[in-house]
């Protein structure tokens, strides 16, 4: 019998899903790449046989379809987010991560594997842990983050997104469990040191820096190594550069 992981993956065509891609075919991972055109791919993947593409739209997918490509899946990583431009911002759907999430899940919890797969989200340090656990935040920062919400949709998604996982899937669901990694500001880079943290390290007027290469190397260790799957399951872990940490 194989035991060769088999991971579903989108926006895999994105600056940092597109590393989480190449490093989990790097790793001999199986991958079922979602992307809405399969050209945007990098090219160093283009033909590996690990690699299955599957040329959609995510939320257009029947739940039928959706269902299918999770079949047999051992995880689930989303590295969707929105266009950095007036229409990728302010454009439908507002809503995508939330959604996207939303359908993946549960997409999984109609299959219920006989064990739980793994859900990872790449999120972003503007979203809060529930219940002012990232003491981090002084007043000021809560109130700025609440504006930031109102103003840009995508902030008010990635929380949205993680609000779902924290409340509507929660931590003992049978069939899927979760992530949700945010890093801070995201950097060109090769992989280097960096760590995950429970909390917040850096202010968000004096960010800190995450390599793309390092937030995909966590999310692909995340997927194969089952110790630090037990330690950050069902948490919101802040990763950032050794070298950009606050003192």
């Amino acid at each position: 019998m194989s035991t060769q992981q088999t991971v579903l993956l989108v926006g895999g065509t994105g600056r940092t899903g597109g590393r989480v891609l190449q490093q989990l075919l790097g790793r001999g991972i199986s991958v079922r790449a979602i992307v809405r055109s399969r050209g945007k791919l990098p090219s160093d993947v283009v033909g590996n046989p690990n690699l299955t593409v599957i040329e959609a739209i995510l939320l257009s997918l029947r739940d039928e379809e959706l269902q299918q490509h999770l079949y047999g899946c051992d995880a689930v990583i989303s590295c969707l987010g929105h266009v950095l431009s007036l229409k990728g911002i302010y454009g439908s759907p507002r809503d995508l991560v939330t959604r996207a999430a939303a359908r993946l899940c549960r997409g999984v919890e109609a299959l219920q594997p006989p064990t739980p797969v793994k859900f990872i989200l790449m999120s972003s340090v503007s979203v809060n842990r529930p219940g002012g656990l990232d003491t981090r935040r002084g007043a000021f920062e809560r109130i700025f983050l609440w504006v930031l919400r109102g103003l840009l949709p995508p902030a008010k998604d990635n929380q949205r997104a993680a609000n779902f996982l924290l409340e509507k899937v929660g931590p003992n669901n049978t069939f899927v469990q979760w992530v949700a990694v945010r890093p801070d500001t995201l950097l060109q880079g090769d992989v280097s040191e960096y760590t995950p943290h429970e909390g917040l390290v850096n202010s968000l007027f004096a960010p800190g820096s995450t390599n793309m290469a390092n937030v995909a190397h966590f999310m692909c260790e995340l997927v194969t190594n089952p110790e630090t799957w037990a330690v950050w399951k069902g948490k919101l872990p802040v990763v950032v550069n050794v070298s950009s940490k606050s003192a």
